[in-house]
């Protein structure tokens, strides 16, 4: 399955991530990591619940304000076998929990502070995705 090529969105997308990763570190010092925002909910301490909230309903309103910019929603496809939706769930649970961070905090937020721990997480990101997409494509 291919997607067709949208330089232009996929600019204006990413210029967005790495606006709202500045706006959060700049007006609360904190690093735009999803796995690390929403495990914060989930924590004794909740005083920072409310911009935790704020980011996450961002994420989740996003598709709905391109709507309305746009006319149309975004394509998407979602395998429907709930099988492979739990086991992706859990392993990406577990790698987020072991690498101290997820794609957003390693791969946007620490790439752009130059720390040596995300771009070796990036890099390990990068080749667990591609050997995963062979082993789906060519082996199972």
């Amino acid at each position: 399955m291919l997607t067709d090529f949208t330089p232009w969105m996929s600019f204006l997308g990413g210029g967005l991530i790495g606006l709202s990763a500045v706006i959060l570190m700049g007006g609360l010092g904190r690093i735009a990591g999803v796995s690390g925002i929403l495990g914060g909910l989930f924590t004794v301490d909740l005083s920072g619940a409310l911009w935790r909230l704020a980011f996450l309903a961002g994420l989740v309103l996003s598709p709905f304000l391109y709507r309305k910019v746009t006319g149309e929603l975004p394509d998407f496809a979602v395998t429907n076998d709930v099988f492979y939706l739990v086991a992706a769930g859990l392993l990406v649970g577990f790698g987020t929990s072991i690498g101290s961070g997820c794609t957003s905090g390693h791969g946007v937020c620490g790439i752009a502070r130059l720390s040596k721990r995300s771009l070796v997480a990036v890099a390990v990101f990068m080749v667990s995705a591609m050997v995963t997409v062979f082993i789906m494509r060519h082996v199972i």
